[in-house]
């Protein structure tokens, strides 16, 4: 997705509740490392994109609990590693 000029990638993550953490915490480092990866292979693929600035944010909707749902848009929620 496009914020002004900003590239952002975007992982929507759902967890029902239990026993395996929050949605929010199933993006570990590995995950990370993926999505960092799927982010250059796209930049690979369309090079007018890359003179843009990028982000990676996260939806990570967890529930329902009593009948609701949280739901946490995480800007830049991390930073791939140099």
């Amino acid at each position: 997705m496009r914020d002004a000029e900003c590239l952002v990638f975007v992982e929507v993550r759902y967890r029902r509740p239990g026993r395996y953490g929050s949605a929010a915490d199933s993006i570990d480092g590995r995950k990370q490392r993926k999505l960092t990866a799927a982010a250059a292979m796209f930049l690979g693929i369309n090079p007018g994109y890359a003179r843009n600035p990028a982000r990676f944010d996260v939806i990570a909707m967890d529930g329902p609990t009593q009948g609701e749902s949280n739901i946490q848009w995480l800007r830049d929620a991390f930073r791939p590693p140099a």
